[in-house]
């Protein structure tokens, strides 16, 4: 592959991101509206899923809210039914945030389709394949996070 049609590849692939980003926003805005809370509860709860239960300060931190905002998340995904408070084992005076079973469960039923999609969608690809995109994909996500990083310490891109 010359250097020219790398770098058409390249564009290609980075010309689809933006769009694909923005359909799944789309899809989590709405599974979070059918479910009662907002897209940014969504992504607490996804945390609380990976990472395990949680102070309401660790997942203000995790999620780059202020402790007003996760407070409020914290009580929308309660009264959801997907998350619960628990005393802290360690602490009983903290208390941690981890989400139910069943809050997973219903949230996990949205996903099921795309999901399924997903499987059809990575049939395609052999081994080799599935290996350069699990790169790309965990690459770009530190990319992100980094970025992120920079545009919290400097508010002006320029």
């Amino acid at each position: 592959m010359g250097n020219r049609s790398r770098r058409e590849a390249e564009r290609q692939v980075l010309a689809a991101l933006p769009s694909w980003v923005n359909a799944i926003s789309q899809l989590n805005r709405l599974i979070a509206e059918r479910m009662g809370v907002t897209a940014s509860d969504l992504d607490g709860l996804h945390v609380l899923n990976q990472r395990g239960p949680a102070t309401a300060a660790e997942l203000a931190g995790a999620v780059g809210l202020t402790p007003g905002s996760v407070s409020r998340m914290i009580d929308r995904l309660d009264a959801a039914g997907c998350i619960k408070r628990t005393a802290d084992p360690q602490d009983r005076r903290r208390v941690l945030i981890e989400p139910t079973s069943d809050g997973l469960a219903r949230i996990a039923a949205y996903y099921d389709g795309l999901t399924a999609r997903a499987h059809e969608d990575l049939g395609v690809l052999d081994l080799d394949e599935l290996g350069a995109l699990a790169r790309f994909i965990e690459r770009s996500q530190r990319s992100a996070l980094d970025e992120l990083a920079r545009l919290r310490q400097n508010p002006d891109p320029r």
